[in-house]
């Protein structure tokens, strides 16, 4: 759960139906392991102790069962309040059935995605009033207790300013609303010092306007209650006292005959200030309708108006809140499904919400999809829901229609029906052992409890009654039967509904010819409707099978879930798959998840799809193993995976993607496991990535020159680069997925080019490098002699020696491996001896000064020479980018742009595949130049960075497509091209600007990247410089600082001096190199 939310004690549940309970149940702790409740919350889903004990009963039952679960948990044998001094309840009430969701007003699905959310999952009516109660109802709150209604859509745009102080007794929240509105509504009265006078419940129009405010809205009984700890022990103590304890499973459990009571109108009433004693005992309310004696009722009202008449009762208003009452009006269900307004605040509305349709423009505004598979040619028209159904087109719905519940085989029945005004249901109902499926059909202008009259003034799917018996030659006997009296007939008890037939199965077409049905098939229709066993929709409510329901429901979004993972995938969308990952493994959906993944793999046409699917693959392992065996980070080269890998080396990547699935067979029994094997995904990912970015191979265009002679050296010495903006953002796969931008410079540092190599053939057969790294007088030297084709064999892992120099002899054609020829014959057929290769980098490792690329470009613009041949800057550019995928180190292209195109520049990939990459000199104003290189410093910040690790999350987060990676990769592009106008227009203020947003992008990129001792540096400099930022990818090597004014080595050095806890730093000068790469051809003599 996100900080600054309420942790919950226990949350209680309470339903009217035993068989509800485990679902609801199972419900409750899907939302615990996605993070919505508390992981220290006790659940708890209470059956009601009788059908109709009203929401006080419900509420007092729920109170017992809570602190008997408490009292248990610390050890006692009886129910003690004591257990309540520090605890948080929350108490949620489902209230009675609703004919227009199966599983009740609280599981009714929004149309709404929750942009907070940690996990991807259809939001419920439950979840938007958990939010609301955890993160803005709930905080600040006393311990106590919290109960709230769910029969209301509820939106609560802010934390609203509720007072606590000194608080005890009763607060009620609530919501303004219209005088209009609250004529079929509760209402509060109450006085200037916010006490409740009294409650109104569908008062006279006198009695509302004495309720309104100084802005004429009134405030609405919306559902929602606090008690105090002391309210709460009295109410308690009610339990055991009869009549009231009829209100609880213990009182029913001991023969007490049931009493219903209302929480606002019985409980909360007594402490309405404006309200005696005799009044409140003789009050009748709506919820009071069965026949129990009025003795009982106000004996039951005696008892709480003794205990509780001396607490206050307060309000606490919502002056922006939005509530609207689900009612038992389908037109007002399907306003609140397809109406903004009515979205609760924090949530995004969404026309398809958690939804697969194929042809999306067929759907028209003012409509809404919400967890369901729309294929084919479906129109929907304005104020239009489809929820949980599986339709395949076409199909025409017009306004009005509610469709819920139904699968493909049902929706073909409705091809040809031209739909308007009406409700069509798939209910999941069990009769004992035997599971079915039942269709009914309504009008949405229908009033289900209907006038007492029904047959005169009531509807049926939107048309008189009379009309309705004489399209379908029903009669009214046939649905209502001689134990119904007429004056209590209505929509709700009328036998309409086909249940089962003896001879036949029944489908959605046998409640669809009600609308219309030819002449010729009506008599059959009505003979096979007579002999059918039939329901009204009470009876229908009484056997719904809403763990069958929910389960279908979870099943469709799954399946749709599938088609957005292929369809994200394969259209290379940046639509974050972590969350619905997290989602499948919780509620143990990944083995179609993981097929779907392994299908997209396959079908890709380019391995940068096929890449991503791997990497998804490798999240959903690292889910399954629940944050334990390990890091995600690791080795991922075990024997066990070699074959497969090695079928994604040769292009294979449909049998490398078999193989792999095969091998992760396997893996899956422990964490440990599981984690390991997430690794070898990522592993054959990389396999993927490297063979997307081989593709820039085919701009490497390599002439022919002169062959040097033995002995004579060709020397290419380079500067380092500093990346002033968009780094990162050239790292593949983000180069070409999303496209990137980098501005770098090429420097020399102490006046010196630091990066260089020499090579020369000589007579030996025999490649000899000579290794160099360190400043003058301190480099270590590193001498490596292949003498054979096998010396050659670790040219593909980055920290054997000299493997960077044998991947360049390789990629530059000089040498051929794997190859049966000898490495001698190689060297003396095609050029009559060996090479002596030397490298250098006077820059300190882990400098983020781009050496390693830079130096790749160096050594291969020296092969390339030395071997007779030419090559532009362009291609070189191109052809350090194979060399490090071939040397298997990745990398992206800006250093190499960086060190070796002379100058200030901005390189610039596009989001597609083959990856070339296109540099643009910036002309800047005259002058500038010398401007630049008095206010650019360099600072050793003696922390060595780790880009390795950095990149490895990096590309994990990309792969996910987190929104504020995505976000951010948008943001470096941007400020890269916004840095090079800066440039062109010599503006060093814009640049320090851009510089130090492009700091904080890399932080957003690799959190992490900035060393504590790094911060105290740039906080020491921030009040010298315009801008800053370390080089590369952070995490330590070189700072660059843009200066406020020029020349001001000494001055900062002396500043760092006189700073403690700024570690072993070192300042150098730097100034602009606008040569670039320099590749000479000398004598033999060096």
């Amino acid at each position: 759960m996100a900080p600054n939310g309420v942790e919950w004690t226990i949350l209680v549940l309470s339903c009217q139906h035993k068989d509800s309970i485990y679902a609801f149940q199972k419900e409750l702790e899907l939302r615990q392991k996605r993070g919505t409740i508390g992981a220290g919350t006790l659940l708890l889903t209470v059956e009601d102790p009788k059908a109709h004990v009203g929401s006080g009963g419900a509420t007092l039952n729920a109170l017992l069962v809570a602190a008997e679960h408490l009292s248990a948990k610390a050890g006692y044998t009886v129910v003690s309040s004591d257990v309540l001094q520090n605890a948080h309840i929350l108490i949620l009430h489902m209230g009675r059935d609703f004919p227009f969701d199966d599983c009740g007003r609280a599981f009714t699905c929004l149309p709404v995605e929750d942009p907070s959310a940690t996990v991807e999952a259809p939001v419920c009516n439950l979840d938007s009033l958990l939010l609301t109660m955890t993160y803005k109802l709930g905080p600040g709150s006393p311990p106590g207790v919290w109960v709230c209604s769910t029969d209301m859509i509820l939106s609560i745009p802010s934390a609203p300013d509720i007072s606590w102080e000194g608080f005890h007794g009763a607060k009620v929240i609530s919501v303004m609303g219209s005088m209009s509105y609250a004529r079929n509504h509760g209402v509060y009265l109450t006085d200037h010092q916010g006490f409740v006078c009294d409650i109104i419940y569908q008062g006279s129009e006198s009695e509302i306007q004495s309720c309104a405010k100084d802005d004429g809205r009134v405030p609405l009984v919306s559902g929602i209650v606090f008690f105090s700890l002391d309210t709460v022990e009295r109410l308690l103590a009610t339990h055991a006292t009869p009549p009231l304890d009829a209100c609880t499973y213990m009182g029913l459990d001991s023969g007490a005959q049931p009493v219903q009571l209302s929480l606002f109108f019985d409980i909360l009433m007594c402490m309405a200030r404006g309200v005696n004693e005799e009044d409140f005992l003789s009050r009748k309310v709506s919820e009071v309708v069965d026949n129990r004696t009025t003795v009982r009722v106000r004996n039951s009202r005696m008892v709480l108006w003794r205990e509780l008449r001396d607490l206050p009762l307060i309000i606490a208003y919502v002056p922006n809140g939005c509530y609207n009452y689900m009612t038992m009006s389908a037109d007002d269900h399907i306003y609140n499904l397809t109406c903004q307004a009515a979205v609760p605040d924090g949530l995004m509305f969404c026309k398809v919400a958690h939804s697969h349709v194929t042809h999306p423009h067929f759907l028209e505004d003012g409509c809404s999809v919400t967890n369901s598979l729309l294929e084919g040619e479906i129109s929907i028209g304005p104020r239009s829901v489809v929820q949980h159904c599986n339709l395949q087109g076409p199909i025409q719905l017009a306004s009005g229609c509610l469709l819920t519940g139904l699968d493909m085989m049902s929706s073909l029945s409705l091809h040809g029906h031209q739909l308007s005004d009406v409700i069509i249901q798939g209910h999941s109902v069990k009769l004992r052992d035997i599971s079915l499926t039942v269709y009914t059909v309504l009008g949405s202008h229908d009033d289900l409890k209907g006038p007492s009259e029904v047959i005169t003034t009531g509807t049926y799917l939107n048309r008189p009654w009379a009309e309705f018996f004489q399209r379908t030659g029903i009669r009214e006997g046939d649905i209502w039967g001689p134990e119904i009296p007429p004056h209590k007939r209505c929509l709700m008890n009328a036998r309409l509904f086909p249940i089962f037939h003896p001879l036949v199965a029944l489908g959605v077409e046998d409640v669809l010819w009600f609308l219309k049905s030819e002449d010729s098939k009506k008599c059959e229709l009505l003979k096979q409707w007579h002999s059918s066993w039939r329901m009204s929709w009470e009876e229908l409510l009484m056997h719904l099978d809403q763990e069958a329901s929910l389960a279908l429901r979870r099943a469709l979004f799954f399946r749709q879930a599938q088609k957005k993972v292929q369809k994200v995938l394969l259209e290379r969308r940046d639509c974050s798959l972590l969350m619905l990952i997290k989602t499948a493994v919780h509620e143990g959906y990944y083995e179609p998840l993981l097929a779907t993944l392994d299908q997209v793999a396959s079908v890709a046409e380019d391995p940068g799809i096929a890449a991503r699917a791997l990497a998804c693959i490798a999240d959903v392992l690292g889910c399954m193993a629940k944050g334990e065996g390990g890091l995600r980070s690791g080795p991922a080269a075990n024997q066990e995976w070699s074959l497969p890998f090695q079928h994604l080396e040769n292009g294979d990547i449909i049998q490398g993607v078999n193989k792999l699935a095969e091998e992760r067979g396997k893996w899956l029994s422990r964490p440990s496991l599981l984690v390991r094997a997430a690794r070898h995904y990522e592993g054959a990912e990389q396999i993927l990535i490297r063979q997307a970015v081989m593709s820039a191979f085919q701009f490497v265009t390599v002439g022919q020159v002169e062959l040097p002679p033995i002995g004579h050296w060709v020397v290419a010495e380079c500067p380092a680069r500093i990346d002033i903006s968009g780094g990162w953002s050239d790292t593949p796969p983000i180069t070409y997925e999303h496209g990137g931008a980098v501005v770098n410079i090429a420097v020399l540092v102490d006046g010196q080019r630091p990066i260089g190599a020499r090579v020369r053939r000589i007579a030996e057969l025999e490649l000899r490098l000579v290794i160099a790294s360190g400043s003058p007088g301190r480099e270590v030297v590193t001498e490596v002699v292949c003498q054979s084709i096998e010396d050659m064999w670790d040219y593909c892992q980055p920290h054997a020696p000299g493997a960077l120099l044998k991947a360049a002899f390789i990629c530059s054609q000089i040498i051929s491996y794997p190859s049966e020829t000898l490495l001698h014959a190689q060297l003396m057929d095609q050029f009559g001896g060996g090479f002596e290769l030397h490298t250098w980098s006077n820059l300190p490792h882990g400098s983020g000064l781009g050496t390693s690329s830079i130096l790749a470009g160096a050594v291969m613009a020296a092969l390339y020479r030395i071997a007779g041949k030419s090559c532009s800057t362009e291609s070189l550019i191109h052809a350090v980018l194979h060399l490090e995928q071939v040397l298997t180190t990745g990398g992206g292209w800006q250093d190499q742009v960086g060190g070796l195109i002379p100058g200030i520049k901005i390189g610039r990939s596009m989001a597609h595949l083959p990856l070339k990459v296109e540099v643009e000199e910036l002309v800047v104003p005259e002058g500038f130049i010398q401007t630049l290189n008095e206010h650019l410093l360099l600072v050793y910040t003696g922390k060595t960075r780790l880009a390795r690790n950095l990149l490895q999350d990096v590309l994990r987060n990309w792969y996910a497509r987190l929104p504020a990676i995505v976000q951010n990769a948008d943001a470096l592009v941007s400020n890269a091209e916004e840095c090079a106008c800066a440039f062109s227009q010599g503006d060093l203020l814009k640049l320090g600007e851009c510089l130090n947003r492009y700091w904080q992008q890399k932080k957003n990129m690799a959190p992490g990247c900035e060393p504590l001792a790094v911060r105290h540096i740039m906080d020491t400099l921030q009040p010298y410089v315009y801008g800053q930022s370390l080089a590369g990818a952070g995490g330590g090597g070189f700072l660059y600082v843009l200066t406020k004014q020029p020349k001001q080595k000494e001055i900062l050095q002396r500043v760092l001096a006189n700073t403690q806890a700024v570690g072993k730093y070192h300042m150098y000068s730097v100034e602009v190199d606008m040569g670039g790469i320099s590749v000479r051809l000398l004598g033999s003599d060096l």
